[in-house]
């Protein structure tokens, strides 16, 4: 793999890199498959084999124009919130962008771009963003991000609904961390934060809602 020019490439580059072609045609088992490669680290190496120059690009504010569209606009939003997280994995600059990433979101919201994403795969990278970010706010906005992915679910038909069900359940797990903490303690030695007792037992016991297990079985 080779990397992507930072200035040539394109929203749709980005799209085709991060959804499989005709991820609506195809079976229950390619979506979980989907999912538990992006939500547990399986797209590291191909972001930093080929989009670590487009993730730089990004961070400076190269593609800011491509806002101006809903696809667009989801493309910076993957650029800006997921890409870093692989490129710069556990280190404070993987969530450098967040702030940028959820002011895309909202923004979304308001203008009708998130309405007009066709699919709720592609929907749920505005939750995820918001689920990320960090600030005084935080709770309010996953009392939003609750909101979105109960509604988000009632336009998931067929044998996908129990599934896209269940990863509803994910901003309500990361609302509970925010309501007692205030913040992702996890993230605390990557910026050498100190934590307090509750957020040191926290950590130790390891069971942080971005690394909990996605079945891959196409049942249960």
């Amino acid at each position: 793999m080779t990397q992507n020019a930072a200035d040539k490439v394109t929203p749709d580059d980005i799209l085709a890199f991060w959804f499989p072609e005709g991820l609506e045609h195809k079976g229950l088992q390619d979506h979980v498959n989907f999912w538990a490669s992006r939500m547990r680290g399986g797209m590291d190496e191909a972001v930093i084999t080929t989009m670590a120059e487009v993730t730089a690009a990004g961070a400076r504010g190269q593609y800011d124009h491509w806002a101006e569209t809903p696809y667009g606009r989801l493309a910076l939003l993957l650029v800006l919130d997921q890409f870093p997280r692989s490129l710069w994995r556990d280190t404070p600059a993987a969530f450098g962008q967040d702030i940028k990433a959820n002011l895309l979101v909202f923004e979304g919201i308001e203008n009708g771009h998130y309405d007009a994403l066709n699919w709720a795969w592609e929907k749920n990278f505005y939750i995820i963003a918001i689920c990320h970010c960090e600030g005084p706010d935080h709770l309010a906005r996953m009392d939003k991000a609750v909101a979105m992915a109960d509604a988000l679910v009632d336009t998931v038909d067929g044998p996908y609904r129990d599934r896209y069900a269940e990863m509803g359940k994910q901003p309500r797990r990361v609302r509970e961390i925010i309501r007692r903490f205030g913040r992702h303690p996890h993230r605390n030695p990557f910026y050498g934060r100190l934590s307090s007792p509750e957020e040191e037992a926290y950590i130790a016991e390891g069971d942080f809602p971005h690394v909990r297990k996605i079945e891959t079985g196409a049942s249960a």
